[in-house]
């Protein structure tokens, strides 16, 4: 019992980081750990990752929503087409080997990572929020669309992508894409979560307990601090988190 709760411990602390500074899906850092540590089944981990992600998701756009840093309107309709478009792309996914979903995650945070620090997000609110309110809302269908299929075709990066085109696209200052990412991941989330359960059974109680508030807590702590820092701090941690997380990924990965 001991060694799963340092293993979710851990695994929470890495989700819940990513999540609240970088608005990074916490099965990208918690499905790898728990299936190369505990043996649980992949789909289980999936799922208790998914559930993992939640509230932590929640607390962390609370947290961003209450500093102004979450743009509500277009987080619904990206979320929407994108939960639409997730199942369109998800009757490709028999085509692609199962390896790619990990890969794909993994490069694109460590892509996103090195993004961060060599280049950081410097547009600033007033620059984002001089966008056509109706440009805004068709470039957030359209994006919501392009992400939808790319995750149900992959499996996997959703919150990867999202702040990816949130920030390089639509032209977000980095707090307020990671805010409305982790808004939009909290209803993709709990989609997600209640699914594989339906679908797979509850998973194993304890580590579904001890990884939702390990990642709960570490998420909170992350977002309080990410909105109280400078724009060019701001990008180099989430920079350096991602990095870090993307490469653990990788190791923990080739020890399967």
């Amino acid at each position: 019992m001991l060694f799963k709760f340092i293993i979710c411990f851990i695994a929470g602390i890495g989700a819940g980081l990513g999540t609240g500074f970088a608005g990074m899906s916490a099965a990208a850092v918690i499905s790898p750990v728990l299936i190369t540590f505990l043996n649980i089944p992949a789909y289980e981990a999936v799922g208790i990752a998914l559930a993992s992600d939640v509230l932590a998701s929640a607390v962390s756009a609370y947290t961003y929503g209450k500093n102004k840093n979450l743009d509500i309107i277009n987080g619904l309709v990206m979320m929407c087409t994108v939960l639409l478009f997730t199942l369109a792309g998800s009757y490709l996914a028999n085509l692609v080997p199962n390896t790619t979903m990990g890969n794909f995650s993994v490069f694109m945070t460590l892509l996103l990572g090195i993004k961060f620090i060599l280049k950081p997000v410097m547009v600033t609110k007033e620059t984002m929020q001089s966008v056509d309110a109706k440009k805004r809302l068709l470039q957030s269908v359209v994006c919501g669309t392009m992400i939808g299929l790319i995750c149900g075709f992959i499996g996997a990066g959703g919150g990867m992508m999202m702040l990816l085109i949130l920030t390089s696209v639509l032209g977000y200052e980095l707090k307020t894409a990671v805010g409305t990412s982790v808004f939009i991941m909290t209803f993709t989330a709990l989609t997600g979560s209640i699914s594989h359960f339906v679908i797979g059974g509850m998973p194993d109680f304890w580590c579904l307990l001890f990884c939702i508030l390990s990642t709960l807590l570490w998420a909170r702590i992350a977002a309080k601090l990410a909105n109280k820092a400078a724009p060019k701090t701001l990008n180099r941690v989430t920079g350096l988190v991602l990095a870090i997380l993307g490469t653990v990924i990788l190791v923990v990965g080739s020890l399967k």
